[in-house]
């Protein structure tokens, strides 16, 4: 059942998104033919132009900020500035909030201070210092002198911590009520606030001096009878986050204890804020999109329809480093020149030697990253991992370097040449599985994203030991 709905839903977006298309595309307006008998083109110009818009407007009022969103990115420079410029302002701060990071400093650049202030009225303090940093510091200022007391000092307390940090991630949007009233006062109180902020599932108790003592989970409110005193049925271990903490290490917690939302204390135990599922799903999919972009080789993300220029310097740093790290392998290839003369048969293998050390060193990278994601492997583990890698890789050498030596020796007649190529490969996945964990470790070591440009510098440990290795043997041997 679940599935025919998003089926409907996806194809009720796709429509919806073919329709906006259309009127984004059309350039019937320019390209009208005016008969001779009309005295008013630009009249007639007109009219139509703003039925057109009209109709743009009428199609974008109705659809999500996410979705708007979506559109946005999957359009050309011009088009979407187009979109931008007749979207409705109620919707424009939702919809920033949705968009990447590159293409929402695109649309900021051409909004004015007036815009940006607009947009920002209905959002929260933890949603505009989502958006501080891509806004011009005037108009941060503006932004703060805009909004009351409680709220200013608020968004001040979001911009203060670091990315990465808890404090980075909290919203202010919970409901905090005292342990002395009863359950009756409690629903009182809710029914005077009318609308509960978004995502509430449980309510913070707290003292009088706003220091945490438990939380009271809305299924509670409700099945409890309601003469009871909040102490009574309160959560009182409950688990919760300062907001200098690592925000990975609270994206495992929640995790680990499967929350819904959790209070941000500070050192003297006294709420500050909250940390929700959403923020922790926002915060996990920028993570893993950075890291895929890292792994790719790229140093930001990037707009589909950037100039070239820009797309182009983005490349280039580890590019510069493939084509270096290649012509280095390339010169460990001319020192066995005359080996490789003499039996040109090493020429069309050398590639299969640096391929299996690659995938095997890439294997066990994916996996240790993984783990120290995690914070799985530590200095009381980390020697029984590595030799459980150095034995499989062992294993796999022995068996597919057997393999290869039976295939070798069928095709070239050649039994020396086998061994030679299950040696290679016994050692390349050996010195592979090596470098796939001690280069993630490294780069950990010195607070550097372990993912980041590894692929590349484990291709280039691979190509350059894995030739060096099987030509090397093969001068010895051969």
């Amino acid at each position: 059942m679940l599935d025919i709905e998003i089926n409907h839903n996806n194809k009720r977006k796709k429509l919806l998104f073919d329709e906006i298309s259309h009127l984004i595309n059309s350039q019937q307006l320019e390209e009208i033919p005016l008969s001779e008998n009309q005295h008013h083109p630009d009249l007639t110009y007109s009219i139509l132009h703003k039925q057109q818009v009209q109709r743009l407007k009428n199609k974008l009022s109705g659809v999500h900020p996410a979705d708007i969103a979506y559109l946005l990115e999957t359009l050309p420079q011009k088009q979407r500035l187009y979109v931008w410029e007749n979207i409705e302002s109620k919707k424009t701060g939702d919809i920033l909030l949705e968009l990447s990071d590159v293409i929402r400093n695109n649309l900021l650049s051409v909004m004015g201070a007036e815009a940006v202030l607009s947009a920002t009225e209905k959002l929260d303090c933890d949603e505009i210092a989502d958006l501080a940093p891509s806004l011009p510091s005037k108009v941060v200022q503006k932004i703060l002198k805009s909004l009351n007391l409680k709220n200013r000092q608020q968004l001040e307390e979001a911009l203060s911590y670091e990315d990465g940090t808890v404090g980075a991630l909290m919203d202010f949007n919970m409901i905090t009520i005292r342990e002395d009233i009863s359950l009756k006062d409690v629903l009182r109180y809710c029914q005077k606030l009318g609308d509960l902020p978004e995502k509430t599932h449980q309510m913070f108790v707290v003292d009088q001096n706003n220091v945490l003592k438990g939380s009271l989970p809305l299924q509670k409110l409700v099945a409890t009878p309601k003469g009871q005193l909040v102490n009574s049925v309160m959560n009182k271990d409950i688990v919760s986050f300062t907001p200098d903490g690592d925000a990975d290490k609270a994206v495992q917690d929640f995790d680990r204890y499967e929350l819904i939302s959790a209070p941000v204390v500070d050192k003297n135990n006294k709420l500050i804020g909250r940390l929700s599922v959403d923020n922790i799903i926002d915060y996990t999919r920028e993570q893993v999109e950075d890291d895929m972009l890292n792994q790719a080789g790229l140093l930001e993300d990037e707009d589909l329809f950037s100039g070239v220029w820009t797309g182009a310097k983005n490349r280039w740093f580890w590019l510069a480093m493939n084509l270096a790290t290649t012509f280095i392998a390339t010169r460990v290839i001319s020192i066995f020149e005359e080996t490789i003369i003499q039996l040109v048969a090493l020429a069309t293998l050398m590639p299969v030697v640096a391929a299996v050390g690659g995938n095997t060193g890439n294997q066990t990278s994916m996996l240790i990253i993984r783990s120290l994601a995690l914070e799985q492997i530590n200095s009381s583990n980390i020697r029984q991992f590595l030799l459980k890698e150095i034995g499989i890789s062992l294993v796999n050498g022995l068996i597919w370097g057997g393999i290869m030596a039976c295939f070798v020796f069928v095709v070239y007649q050649n039994l020396s040449l086998g061994l030679v190529m299950m040696g290679a490969i016994l050692l390349s996945l050996f010195l592979g599985t090596l470098a796939g964990i001690t280069v993630p470790m490294i780069r950990y070591h010195f607070k550097l994203d372990p993912a980041m440009g590894t692929s590349v510098i484990l291709t280039f440990i691979a190509d350059s030991l894995g030739f060096f290795i099987f030509l090397g043997l093969a001068a010895i041997f051969l």
